[in-house]
């Protein structure tokens, strides 16, 4: 695959290459095809790909993209610098979510659980994600009463809920489960 531009607005960003628009999108589930409410895995999409800065950085890592802000072409360090000001937690979530892609998982978002979040093994509109994850870092207090909500919530969904303890450039995974007396 060629690098493409990806514009930089706000705390989103765009492509426009329609081919790299209907690769990311049909094949990896990297973003989502701009103004489609529930876009379908297969089709193709002829509109900009929308992208969180998460998979705006994993793209510029992975060299497919090129980002620029206005005018402006960026390094990747640039856009991470940029990302951490959207977000003081950017780093530890990235390295969760290039992690887990680079296992081959499918990383969507799980703002609609209350969780970072939500992983897929085949991608969204195939299956329904079975895991919920939610980013720490390892110095950070977790109330316990925050485990039960978001655990029940889990439950609830049919989700096994996961961890991410983020030290330095290491994670270890929890993985939470129900025990039934």
């Amino acid at each position: 695959m060629r690098s493409s531009e990806l514009i930089i607005i706000g705390g989103k960003a765009l492509i426009f290459d329609e081919e790299l628009v209907n690769t990311l999108y049909s094949k990896y589930f990297i973003g989502k095809p701009f103004g489609v409410e529930k876009p379908k895995p297969g089709e193709r999409y002829k509109g900009p790909l929308e992208l969180s800065l998460l998979e705006a950085v994993y793209l510029c890592e992975s060299g497919l993209a090129k980002p620029r802000i206005g005018s402006q072409e960026i390094t990747c360090n640039d856009l991470i610098k940029y990302a951490l000001k959207q977000d003081p937690r950017f780093k530890e979530v990235y390295i969760v979510y290039r992690d887990l892609r680079d296992k081959g998982f499918v990383v969507r978002s799980g703002m609609k659980y209350g969780v970072d979040f939500a992983v897929y093994e085949k991608g969204p509109g195939l299956e329904h994600a079975p895991y919920l994850v939610q980013v720490y870092r390892n110095e950070e207090y977790i109330n316990p009463i925050h485990i039960v909500r978001i655990g029940r919530l889990s439950h609830s969904v049919r989700k096994t809920l996961i961890f991410a303890v983020v030290e330095g450039n290491e994670i270890r995974y929890v993985s939470f489960g129900w025990i039934k007396f």
